[in-house]
């Protein structure tokens, strides 16, 4: 089981006693006094001294506790089923890897409904697989879900003839925002569906309406883990659609300084896993149509698969996240895994004021609270991290006789 560490607390008295909380949280005392040069002295509690000493030698050293595991299914160019034989056989496969891992949800890259996004063909190809993780289902084969569970993005066939031809998809699920692009946020981990087709109305460029959202929703979550996906990947080196056709440059988008963690597309009905501009490009293509080939890897090409179909198993937690393709006999064919470390926080006393020192993952966002009772918690400052720590001052903390501090990687 992935584990991840417990919250943070640290503790600023004006008197010298302290405590330990329970439960897994670690809880400091500073021993603080109000003078303006503190310092401990030989009338301190010898407790207390010993305590502290603990405390500031292990500069807030974290405790583990088991976390809550999210465990998402993503798939991509699926909705073949409508031609029946062994696409059918081949998307339902898919769809029986997938449910075998029980997910909270599932998301896609694209291609949803074949041939052209026909409303004959829409709860064939998704619904008679898929219909207990969509909410509201308005198809025959079976209840919805209670809440939705299903977050696809569009694809090209979706709409081979103009944003007019989208309309029975839109009819089909019920999606935030306007439908097209949008976001979804689930504990540690929040996702971003973009539409990489150039008849987008509001553009598919790096910028463009769509781009100014996605950049300013990145620039503005607080999970730990940021995911990206889309119809057709700018990196692949399929000899369908791959870079050497140029036909998702479009796409080339900053996504490494937004902020994502990693990218997933389709288009390409083949499995690959690019590194490049310090990010993970995984393209998740055999979801049930035909396979297509490849030609010469690109650079920073780490995986590559096109022998049968299969889906991808991400497992997140506030401090793990893992990415693995598994083929429909079950073989696990490629993992990489991306790790933040988790908040960790040591208290000093400077100038007369608390500071506090907060280590993490650079790159990765914190969130450090303050309370005077530790029911109430009162956000103090959000960090992402460009080294490997940053202060954080209190300048509120005046006045008040008793002050808690918490940080974690995520609200």
């Amino acid at each position: 089981m992935l584990r991840a560490p417990a919250t943070v607390l640290l503790k600023l008295l004006y008197a010298s006693s302290c405590s330990f909380a329970s439960r897994g949280l670690l809880w400091f005392c500073s021993g603080v006094n109000p003078d303006p040069s503190p310092r401990l002295t030989s009338r301190s509690h010898p407790a207390f001294l010993a305590r502290l000493t603990i405390a500031l030698s292990i500069s807030a050293s974290s405790v583990t506790i088991d976390a809550a595991q999210l465990t998402v299914g993503v798939i991509g160019d699926y909705g073949a089923a409508y031609a029946g034989g062994a696409s059918f056989s081949n998307e339902q496969a898919v769809a029986s890897l997938i449910k075998s891992w029980n997910p909270d949800f599932i998301i896609t890259t694209g291609d949803n409904n074949y041939p052209n996004n026909e409303a004959s063909n829409i709860d064939t190809n998704i619904g008679q697989f898929f219909h207990e993780y969509i909410f509201p289902y308005v198809g025959t084969y079976g209840a919805g879900a209670s809440s939705n569970r299903f977050w696809p993005s569009i694809g090209n066939h979706e709409w081979p003839f103009g944003v007019a031809g989208l309309q029975p998809y839109l009819d089909y699920f019920t999606l935030p925002g306007n439908e097209r692009y949008y976001s979804h946020r689930h504990g540690p981990a929040e996702f971003f569906a973009c539409v990489g087709d150039q008849q987008e109305p509001d553009g598919a460029l790096p910028v463009s309406v769509q781009s100014l959202w996605l950049s300013n929703a990145l620039a503005s979550s607080t999970a730990p883990w940021r995911v990206v996906y889309f119809h057709a990947s700018p990196y692949s080196s399929s000899a369908s659609h791959g870079s050497y056709t140029h036909q998702a440059d479009n796409m080339l988008w900053p996504f490494t300084e937004w902020g994502a963690s990693v990218v997933y597309c389709g288009h390409n009905h083949l499995y690959e896993r690019i590194l490049t501009n310090g990010i993970h490009y995984v393209t998740i293509g055999l979801g049930g149509d035909r396979i297509d080939t490849f030609v010469t890897p690109l650079p920073g090409s780490l995986a590559r698969y096109n022998t049968t179909y299969g889906a991808i198993r991400l497992t997140i937690t506030e401090t793990n996240f893992v990415s693995q393709f598994i083929n429909i006999f079950t073989d696990v064919i490629d993992t990489f895994t991306l790790e933040a470390l988790p908040a960790r926080l040591s208290l000093r006393w400077d100038h007369g004021a608390p500071q506090l020192d907060l280590a993490g993952s650079p790159g990765h966002s914190y969130i450090t609270e303050v309370s005077t009772n530790l029911i109430q918690w009162t956000p103090l400052a959000t960090n992402r991290l460009t080294s490997a720590s940053t202060t954080v001052p209190d300048p509120s903390f005046n006045g008040h006789a008793t002050r808690f501090y918490r940080a974690s990687n995520w609200r």
